[in-house]
């Protein structure tokens, strides 16, 4: 282990410069007028590819399905514009809670492996969940207000478990015992407080660190990380369940929590090579080396790979099996609904299988910041395309599309993100000073 007079510029401060904070609070606001603007041209019926209440509302998919009769749908208005617009809240709210949770993520596992190479650039990861907290209470408020709430959960509409309404659904009825609003509600709230109560936690732990040294507060950041690790490796799959699968009801995999997670996983390190790879070219981070960014490269390009067996994986055996009940899923995102989701569907595994993998394949470009940027954009943005094609359908139905109402929610979003990672950057040196392993990652060779 190097001695720390050997690292290399150990005290850096990040500057959130008021000309950043208002070029992001000015993004965020254009987000909002673009949405405004997209929801009037839609109601005024002046934009292209606006929902058409011609179409038949209950589509092919759901008219093959055996049973058709009993989802409920015929008991309840048609999709408006409002189930566009709280559809693309619900799904930038789980996309960059992902994000933001990813961060945390990555500094347990690297905990838990006593893992050092990354530990020069552990501030950028500790600062991502500091954003969780927006989506968390975006979504509470969504599922708590019932208008939003039936829009969003086909599930949670009255009557629905009750065999004597007309609205009775047999296939939800056997879910009731854990589609209910008092478990749901208590579960999303368990998620969101936990989640964010343990990074608090590890946060400070690596605060604290700094300022007193010694490893008590390197081994207490250990431990919990261990609780995170357990905590999230059930709630990582639960709260795909909770909060994406059980939007279309009906449909099940047994793959779809690992095929979430490897989602938000590949989207929120390569959300951190952007900021480390901004952060560097704006004359911060000159101790985190070469080998450490091709190390975080090697991640994404991995779970790039990963992500595309699972995806395949849980299409392969759906498409197999051809079960109605199971292939509903892809019927509606490749010809339902008159074709609107194909491109999302198609685009998202281009860019997130073909983009990363050709690009990202040798090791000279996963020390090229040109193409590093080329492929974490792809990445991101192709990720953002899979939410939004496993969201968008059960929530949009007919009314989806992608046009100023996705582009403003994402950049209002974006904004509002960064901005709260800049703000978290300030609050602590640019490097875990007194880390164990910063050494080992200051000089880190491959």
């Amino acid at each position: 282990m190097a001695h720390k007079h050997d690292i290399p510029s150990l005290d850096e401060s990040f500057e959130f410069s008021p000309a950043l904070r208002k070029k992001l609070i000015l993004t965020a606001l254009l987000g909002v007028v673009l949405v405004a603007l997209g929801a009037f041209l839609i109601h005024k019926g002046w934009a292209p590819g606006h929902g058409d209440h011609h179409e038949v509302v209950h589509h092919e998919a759901h008219a093959a399905d055996a049973h058709a009769e009993e989802h409920g749908g015929g008991h309840h208005e048609a999709p408006t514009l409002a189930n566009r617009l709280v559809a693309n809240l619900w799904m930038n709210s789980v996309y960059f809670i992902g994000i933001a949770l990813v961060g945390l993520f990555f500094i347990a596992y690297n905990y838990v492996a006593k893992a050092g190479w990354q530990a020069s650039m552990k501030r950028v990861a500790e600062a991502f969940p500091a954003f969780a907290l927006v989506p968390s209470v975006i979504m509470l408020v969504l599922f708590l207000v019932p208008s939003t709430r039936h829009m969003i959960f086909h599930w949670t509409h009255e009557g629905i478990t009750d065999p004597a309404s007309p609205s009775y659904d047999a296939i939800i009825a056997t879910k009731s015992w854990f589609l209910n609003y008092p478990f749901f509600l208590l579960r999303m709230v368990i998620y969101f407080v936990i989640w964010y109560f343990l990074w608090i936690q590890i946060r400070k732990f690596s605060l604290q660190e700094d300022q007193y040294g010694g490893l008590d507060y390197y081994y207490k950041s250990r431990k919990y990380s261990k609780i995170f690790l357990l905590f999230f490796a059930v709630t990582s799959s639960t709260a795909a369940w909770d909060l994406t699968m059980s939007i279309d009801t009906h449909w099940f995999s047994t793959m779809f929590g690992w095929y979430h997670l490897s989602s938000w996983h590949v989207a929120g390190l390569s959300a951190m090579m952007l900021a480390i790879i901004f952060l560097k070219e704006n004359g911060y981070l000159k101790a985190v080396n070469m080998s450490t960014i091709q190390d975080l490269g090697k991640l994404i390009f991995g779970f790039s790979i990963f992500w595309t067996y699972t995806w395949f994986s849980q299409y392969l055996l759906i498409y197999y099996a051809n079960l109605p009940e199971e292939t509903i899923y892809f019927q509606e995102r490749t010809g339902g609904y008159g074709g609107r989701y194909l491109a999302p569907f198609l685009l998202s595994l281009v860019l997130n299988f073909v983009f990363p993998f050709l690009i990202l394949m040798a090791r000279n470009s996963k020390r090229n910041f040109t193409l590093l940027k080329l492929a974490c954009v792809a990445v991101l943005v192709g990720h953002w395309f899979d939410f939004y094609q496993m969201i968008m359908p059960g929530v949009a139905k007919d009314q989806g599309g992608i046009g100023l109402i996705e582009v403003g929610t994402t950049l209002a979003f974006a904004s509002v993100f960064i901005y709260f990672v800049a703000n978290q950057l300030t609050k602590a040196n640019l490097y875990p000073k007194n880390h164990p392993f910063l050494g080992e990652s200051t000089h880190h060779d491959i």
